[in-house]
């Protein structure tokens, strides 16, 4: 594919392919160029959150941040900024500079960055990169919507379509290994020779994550007879920067029941699941024979229909460190969620996974890098009929950050008139002395109910 993105140029993906480097456990990140002359960055990519930010002073934990005060092309814009993740937050300042990418698309971009002046669980020790690259929707940018996306101002500017596409090759390889294993994160469209076989798109369901509807999930080709707004319960979503696949817990609950129903092991130790225990075997040994393979069923484009994407063990039983000569030790790649269901870097690596922006949808295909002793580890199938599920599995109320802004401004808001009032009755002198008597006085605790905040 060769498209045009401006006067003088085409988009290359080729140019794309390998451009990312990194692991499951730590995350894959994309080299890029910010300021001038030009600081190299490791970008790490997170499709589950909108903001750019770069380290912006020097920290334990990174090799490496960009000095604005190095750059004549930065302008800071003075607005300080916080974001919180579902582990790990940052501050800093909104900023913005010109980028470039070695490996990405073609020219340089006047980009919103916030530099992180302060950071609590973010950057942790022994990751490779020094910043975060969020390509979510702008209803999640901080410190509101109006601040333009990385994604959306490379669209604006480069003239490319609203459509970026992400393989991650960690499959059946130790999760914090290297960091050199490779992936590509292509900006603009589809790289045919990333994947095989059909791509199969699901509707993006709410535009703040990728939000999807998932109708249900079988262990060893065994349906979990869940109610289908169990899997979305809040909400399920695609995001490259969780490294598990999470699940809510009453759904991560039943997949462990039955994992260990279906698996070859009849004794298995209760801190394997909950992620405080690893299990090790012989290096000789290949434990994923043991366990059953795992299906997501996502909604098709025709609402009638469905498709499902499987991982096999070798995915979410994940190899993570070696005990002397003789033993491989694996941690689970599933734990349970109190607000989402994400489908995180456990299943995308078994992928190529579509972000299309421009026709509301993601598109799964298979990844021809999600193999493990030259044999493929993740499977797509379908079609399959929805007849059995509700025709919704997305709960219609969800209250949303935003929604919840505007809720707790506006009981601000109205505690401030009501205090305003009382300062002001206290303030009024009172032109009468009322004398109560006894036929005043409420003693009915019925009556006093009226006038309590509930």
């Amino acid at each position: 594919l060769a498209l045009a993105s401006d006067p003088g140029g085409t988009l290359n993906f080729l140019a794309m392919v390998e451009n990312l480097q990194g692991d499951s456990g730590r995350g894959y990140y994309l080299e890029m160029l910010i300021g001038t002359p030009p600081q190299a960055l490791n970008i790490l990519v997170d499709t589950g959150s909108s903001n750019f930010a770069v380290a912006g002073v020097p920290d334990p934990d990174v090799t490496s941040y960009f000095n604005p005060e190095l750059s004549s092309t930065y302008r800071s814009q003075g607005i300080e900024v916080t974001v919180k993740y579902s582990q790990g937050s940052w501050t800093g300042v909104l900023g913005t500079d010109v980028i470039t990418m070695p490996k990405g698309l073609y020219g340089s971009y006047t980009i919103n960055i916030a530099t992180i002046l302060e950071s609590e669980n973010f950057f942790l020790p022994g990751v490779k990169w020094h910043g975060i690259l969020g390509l979510a929707y702008d209803a999640l940018a901080k410190p509101s919507s109006s601040v333009e996306t990385f994604f959306d101002s490379l669209v604006r500017q480069a003239k490319i379509p609203n459509i970026f596409s992400l393989q991650m090759c960690g499959a059946g390889l130790p999760v914090s290994g290297s960091g050199t294993n490779g992936g590509s994160l292509v900006l603009g469209g589809i790289e045919p020779s990333l994947y095989t076989g059909d791509i199969w798109y699901t509707p993006i369901k709410e535009e703040w994550y990728y939000q999807v509807e998932i109708l249900k999930l079988e262990v060893g080709g065994q349906n979990l007879e869940l109610d289908c707004r169990e899997y979305n319960a809040d909400k399920a979503i695609v995001d490259s920067g969780t490294t598990l696949l999470r699940l809510p817990e009453k759904v991560f609950s039943a997949v462990v029941q039955a994992i260990a129903r279906t698996s070859l092991i009849q004794e298995f130790s209760s801190g394997f699941w909950t992620g405080s225990q690893l299990a090790c075997w012989d290096r000789t040994e290949k434990p994923w024979s043991l366990f059953p393979k795992l299906s997501i069923y996502l909604r098709d484009e025709n609402s009638s229909r469905s498709f499902r994407i499987s991982i096999l063990p070798q995915l979410y039983i994940q190899p993570i460190l070696v005990i002397g000569d003789n033993l491989q030790c694996y941690r689970f790649g599933i734990s349970s969620s109190t607000n989402a269901l994400v489908i995180g870097a456990t299943v995308m690596e078994g992928f190529y996974v579509i972000f299309d922006r421009a026709q509301r949808r993601v598109g799964f295909a298979v990844s021809p890098c999600a193999e493990a002793d030259g044999s493929p580890v993740s499977e797509i199938e379908g079609p399959f009929t929805t007849a059995d599920v509700a025709s919704n599995c997305v709960s219609s109320v969800s209250f949303h950050e935003p929604v919840l802004w505007i809720a707790s401004y506006a009981l601000m808001s109205l505690c401030g008139i009501i205090l305003l009032v009382l300062i002001v009755l206290l303030l009024i002198p009172p032109r009468c002395q009322h004398r109560y008597t006894d036929n005043d006085v409420v003693n009915d605790e019925s009556s006093l109910v009226r006038h309590r905040w509930k």
